[in-house]
């Protein structure tokens, strides 16, 4: 059975209604209220926006945070409401709205949830969850990268092996720039999964430690979150399966990680579906050291390997660009803590040797007491020009971040 979007939103809105009304009599006697004030300003570089615009980011934002607790229960409600100077108008979000249910053996997380897997640092193989890139390229603060999802999570704590077990119904894909901010980019409308029990997603991940090294095993069914074009030009998000492993432990004066994946694309294992990408096997060893006192790095190299390439390039029609066998990625982030930690200078870079292109965030922040913090940053993008960096070479920009926290 499918249900409209009207349907979703009502029966969303109707969820969290219940919770709130039960919550103010379960959480009555033991409430916390906390959220900040935040002014976000990104302002270009190199060019105007496609639609002419100087800023690709310039909003005031207020967030509150609920809690509530009362054993075995508790509660979070995690509302953003905010102005958007570019669009001139003021809506809300709902960041995170959920109860969990917490026993010895297990415990229960029904609602909206931000859910984070894997090691990898800005660079995904068994992360499957949502990501706002927006956020990202236009310099928003770093939580902002990650996108809620409504669903159910059920951790079970055996003796043997510890799980994770997520339900989603609800399908969220990825957001990317917009176009009228962002050159050479789209966020494109694409027919999302029906709201379907067959189409429900269904991720697991069984954990533990095993000789001082954190071991974990993942799986999940369900859809690739950007999405692709048939033939007729029409968007849609191909089915996908992930199978993957993360391994790390101290190794080399640092934290030393690998973590591996197998894509599985159901809708075009035979690699000859030009519609749907093809699977691909995927790897990325990462390397955290603390060089000094205060003074940190991270380095992380990433490989996305094409599988049945020969029936992938066989089926490609005429005009359509042909992406590589083997893509490579590396990372670094340096971080660098001063003045008692309260001044945080860093730089994060991502270098694709394959396609020959980069993008660089440099950022200043600093407390001016324990509630007020500002940050200063950039994002400057350039190299190949096909790139998935380079392409968005005229984008660069500066950002302001300024938080009140209470």
């Amino acid at each position: 059975m499918c249900y409209s979007k009207k349907r979703q939103l009502r029966l969303l809105l109707t969820s969290v209604a219940i919770v709130l009304l039960w919550a103010s009599c379960v959480f009555a006697s033991d409430l916390s209220l906390h959220g900040f004030l935040q002014g976000n300003y990104s302002i270009n570089t190199a060019e105007k926006n496609p639609d002419g615009g100087d800023f690709k980011w310039a909003e005031e934002r207020v967030q509150l945070k609920l809690d509530g607790n009362q054993e075995p229960y508790h509660l979070t409600i995690k509302t953003d409401v905010f102005h958007d100077d570019i669009d001139d108008k003021a809506d809300a979000e709902l960041r995170e709205g959920y109860v969990d249910m917490i026993s010895r053996s297990w415990d229960l997380r029904l609602g909206r949830q931000i859910i984070t897997w894997g090691l990898g640092d800005l660079t995904f193989i068994n992360d499957v969850f949502p990501k706002d890139y927006e956020a990202f390229y236009a310099g928003r603060p770093m939580e902002y990268l990650k996108k809620g999802v409504d669903s159910i999570k059920v951790g079970l704590y055996p003796s043997v092996v510890n799980l994770e077990i997520v339900l989603v119904p609800f399908f969220e894909p990825n957001t990317f720039p917009r176009e009228e901010r962002f050159h050479n980019s789209m966020n494109p409308e694409a027919k999302e999964p029906d709201l379907t029990f067959e189409n429900t997603e269904v991720a697991l991940r069984a954990y533990r430690n095993l000789n001082g090294l954190d071991t974990s095993l993942y799986f999940y069914k369900g859809s690739f979150r950007t999405p692709s074009m048939t033939t007729n030009g029409s968007l849609f998000y191909p089915e996908i399966s992930v199978y993957g492993a993360t391994i790390e432990g101290r190794a080399a004066g640092g934290i030393l990680g690998l973590e591996a994946g197998y894509y599985d694309s159901r809708e075009d294992r035979g690699g000859d579906n030009p519609s749907a990408p093809n699977s691909s096997s995927r790897l990325m060893l990462c390397y955290k050291k603390q060089l000094i006192e205060d003074f940190s790095m991270g380095i992380q190299y990433y490989t996305e390997y094409m599988l049945k390439y020969s029936q992938y390039k066989t089926s490609l029609p005429a005009g359509y660009p042909k992406e590589d066998k083997l893509y490579q990625l590396a990372t670094l982030r340096l971080t660098r803590m001063l003045m008692h930690q309260n001044l945080t200078l860093s730089f994060f870079m991502f270098y694709s040797p394959s396609e020959d292109d980069y993008m660089m965030n440099p950022e200043v922040k600093y407390k001016f007491t324990d509630n007020i913090w500002a940050a200063v940053g950039g994002n400057v993008f350039g190299g190949n020009s096909n790139g998935r960096f380079g392409r968005l070479d005229t984008n660069d920009n500066t950002y302001l971040q300024l938080r009140y926290e209470f």
